[in-house]
């Protein structure tokens, strides 16, 4: 019908076009839930250490009146595939311990405290905390120290994390 406009409903929620504001397609992207917004996030692969980190880090919440966002880098073990005589393939073959630490923490009743979730990543471990907590716009990091050689020849995750973070660090010993 020529002539004839049908108005928009004034409850009516405009979509964006993330084409003309490109900010507003990284926002979009990595909206999270409003009750982890300025949460807590801790590093937790279910050592000693991380499980200190973890109670730590419950009490922070819980203290702050914000959600807790428990980070499990998983081991990505890059593995050599051969087909034929095409050159070698690196294939990630995922790690199933975050299927696992999922059901540990539902089962523990001391996360009952604070809203939590769960987030499983790949990739460096530094990176890939200080990410999470750029995307939910975290008020800090909890980590569990490092002990070992491996610490010692590598670095450890936390010294890293600490350089390098946006945000305060917290290392549990």
């Amino acid at each position: 019908m020529a002539g004839h406009e049908i108005p928009e409903p004034a409850d009516r929620k405009r979509v964006a076009d993330h084409t003309a504001h490109p900010e507003a397609a990284e926002e979009a992207r990595h909206s999270c839930d409003p009750a982890f917004q300025h949460g807590v996030v801790v590093g937790f692969d279910g050592s000693t250490s991380s499980e200190r980190a973890l109670a730590y880090a419950i009490g922070m919440a819980r203290r702050s009146g914000s959600g807790l966002i428990i980070v499990h880098v998983a081991n990505r073990l890059p593995t050599t595939v051969w087909a034929g005589c095409e050159p070698p393939v690196f294939v990630d073959v995922p790690d199933h311990r975050t299927e696992v630490l999922g059901l540990e923490l539902a089962c523990a009743d001391h996360l009952s405290e604070v809203p939590w979730v769960l987030v499983e990543r790949g990739g460096d471990i530094c990176h890939e905390l200080e990410e999470v907590g750029r995307e939910y716009a975290a008020d800090a990091i909890v980590v569990g120290s490092t002990h070992g050689l491996v610490g010692r020849i590598f670095g450890s995750v936390a010294g890293r994390l600490a350089r390098r973070a946006q945000r305060p660090v917290v290392v549990i010993p």
